[in-house]
């Protein structure tokens, strides 16, 4: 059995995290209460993402975090990284998890109830609905969904969903209201001054709602 906490998943971006780099800010994150790191880049080669996944693993060690990297299998596999997180574009689920075999967690991105209700529970071990908000990190976004449609489609996945688009600290609530198991978030801790900080306030508020 796969154990991974969808809580508070911080994904990476590089030009917002450029101030502290990628690595620290996830370090200080975690020390924050992040509870599962992405690393998203998107203009990065399989080489790059390796050497900062590298450097990601043994910041993260020990952390009981989980280290996802984004739509790089090939790079997944080689830093030993505890998933892969896939959009509808990237690769196809199923020939993901062919690749990566049962250990890894995998992660899919889905928009829409229709997507959400096809995910197969045997592949996929949670989705990342959204964009709950427009949101700068990912210019070319679907329609935002906003909190209700967000609700439909945590209701219509067989497995457990995180918010992803634009969420902040002030939404924690409304998310798990709706029924999702955590937040994503990307601007919110990359770019902060004290990621550490900016982290904390989240899981604060996170356990507060789970209450």
């Amino acid at each position: 059995m796969k154990q991974f906490d969808l809580s508070l998943y911080l994904v990476l971006d590089p030009d917002l995290c450029r101030a502290i780099g990628m690595v620290e800010t996830a370090r200080l994150a975690v020390l924050g209460g992040a509870t599962m790191v992405q690393l998203r880049d998107k203009q990065a080669t399989t080489v790059e993402m390796i050497a900062t996944g590298l450097q990601l693993k043994a910041a993260l060690s020990g952390t009981g975090v989980s280290l996802i990297v984004n739509d790089d299998v090939e790079a997944a596999l080689a830093i030993g990284a505890d998933g892969i997180h896939v959009g509808q574009e990237d690769m196809n689920a199923t020939e993901v998890r062919k690749r990566v075999g049962d250990r890894l967690i995998l992660g899919l991105s889905v928009e829409t109830e229709d997507l959400a209700r096809r995910v197969d529970p045997a592949v996929v071990d949670y989705v990342g609905v959204g964009p709950v908000f427009a949101t700068g990190t990912k210019p070319d976004h679907k329609q935002p969904i906003g909190f209700e449609g967000l609700a439909r489609i945590v209701a219509a996945s067989p497995i457990p969903a995180v918010a992803i688009g634009g969420v902040k600290v002030q939404h924690v609530e409304e998310i798990f209201r709706a029924g999702a198991k955590g937040l994503a978030v990307v601007s919110a801790i990359c770019g902060s001054p004290d990621p550490q900080a900016a982290t904390r306030l989240i899981a604060d508020k996170i356990a507060e709602a789970k209450k």
